[in-house]
């Protein structure tokens, strides 16, 4: 009776434990784009241009990419869970203290400390997220879902404020509430113990025996790391961009800034749920056969997206955006599958690294784009400032498309069994 007691409690703490670091999740992606709603605000403020402002969310960007190592470093030498009190607690104040900016400059100092704390969270959450487990798909789809929903949030909440309040109660009431959120898990944490976290790892350690030869690994690793690098570039032009073109493309759809941010809040609301779909089938068929699947038709869809405009612009965005997002999940199955737990912080450091260096380049890049429409010769004169970002998308996904076929067959592990055998001792 008291060991059934003492194993219902540990599940209810495992849970809980779960839902922390899936909030985190939703926190971390919502703070990184809140800048990419208010700029539509700050941009009439400030008196410049949308083109103008957008290269100072660089250096937070920069600082996502860059902190995620240290962030690993740190975490498996020392304490993941006091990495995410560090988290939780740090992002919250860095948030708030963007709203006293008077200036661009000031305001990328901002944003740069909320990149330096945001850049936690993949490194060191991801890894807990799949610590202890052998299917690690919808484990980590689910906590992938709340960070889309983060991204579907992020336009939503700071669009109704652009227009009710003021663009600064954008940043402070999300970050009062990461503050508390940091608290409650301060107190979490001191009401248990580190052993009832995670799930068992009895199931995990099954296949000790078993090794991946290290040429596997190191052909893994450059797949996922390549792949990680386009899709950076596809997914920082989709979630920072898509308000932009929604105030461009959907006409009378998005008349005002809260309908911007409602549409967009639609769409990536109902795309973070794909995630569920790829966790799940990764779990039962080949990432390869997937992977591959997916990003054909991120392809196919980037291209018809060039000349959409009003619902038909909504519907392609929505289509897109479900199979952007829903690649997200499986590059980090590949890294619990083959880095072990030892040294799985800095795996996913190296690969938050790979992803947010990309996508602090992306933006300046958009920019540049935007303002030099009239440079691509090549592009029809009816193609409008982001038909030739499209192109690009299009382009970078039809790479991912051909590096994925290059995994191998180790990677494309199906079935409970063969994952238990596959997967390295935690």
């Amino acid at each position: 009776m008291i060991d059934t007691e003492r194993r219902i409690l540990k599940m209810k703490r495992e849970n809980l434990h779960f839902f922390f670091l899936n909030i985190g999740h939703f926190l971390d992606h919502l703070f990184v784009l809140i800048f990419a709603t208010a700029v539509l605000k700050l941009a009439l403020d400030w008196n410049m241009s949308y083109a103008e402002l957008l290269p100072y969310a660089t250096p937070g960007m920069v600082a996502f990419g860059l902190g995620a190592i240290p962030a690993g470093w740190i975490a498996d030498k020392w304490r993941r869970d006091g990495m995410m009190q560090v988290f939780f607690v740090g992002i919250g104040v860095a948030s708030i203290a963007c709203s006293f900016a008077t200036t661009p400059t000031e305001m990328a100092i901002g944003l740069f400390a909320v990149g330096c704390f945001a850049a936690i969270y993949h490194p060191v959450g991801i890894a807990m997220v799949v610590q202890g487990r052998v299917k690690t798909g919808m484990p980590l789809a689910v906590n992938g879902v709340f960070g889309n929903l983060g991204v579907a949030a992020a336009p939503l909440l700071t669009g109704a404020i652009l227009d009710l309040y003021d663009w600064k109660w954008a940043f402070i009431i999300p970050g009062v509430f990461s503050i508390a959120t940091g608290i409650a898990y301060s107190i979490f944490l001191k009401a248990g113990d580190d052993e009832s976290l995670y799930p068992t790892e009895g199931a995990a350690n099954k296949g000790a025996a078993i090794s991946i030869d290290r040429g596997v690994v190191a052909r893994v690793f450059a797949v996922i790391f390549l792949t990680t690098a386009l899709g950076g570039i596809i997914f920082q032009s989709t979630t920072y961009a898509l308000p932009k073109i929604f105030e461009l493309r959907l006409q009378d759809m998005a008349a005002s800034l809260t309908l911007v941010g409602v549409w967009s809040a639609f769409v990536f609301a109902m795309a973070a749920f794909a995630q569920l779909v790829v966790g799940h089938l990764v779990d039962k068929h080949s990432i390869r056969t997937i992977f591959d699947l997916v990003t054909a038709t991120q392809a196919v869809l980037f291209a018809i997206m060039i000349n959409m405009f009003g619902a038909p612009a909504l519907i392609i965005s929505l289509a897109f955006m479900l199979v952007v997002f829903g690649q997200i999940p499986i590059n980090d199955v590949l890294v619990g599958r083959v880095a072990k737990s030892e040294w799985r912080s800095r795996a996913y450091a190296a690969r938050s690294f790979v992803t947010f260096s990309v996508m602090s380049i992306t933006l300046p890049s958009i920019a540049w784009l935007l303002n030099n429409r009239d440079t691509f010769e090549w592009a029809p004169a009816h193609w409008d400032q982001f038909a030739v970002v499209f192109v690009i998308l299009a382009v970078a996904a039809a790479l991912i498309f051909l590096l994925v076929l290059q995994l191998p067959k180790v990677a494309a592990i199906t079935g409970v069994k063969e994952q238990a055998a596959e997967q390295p001792a935690e």
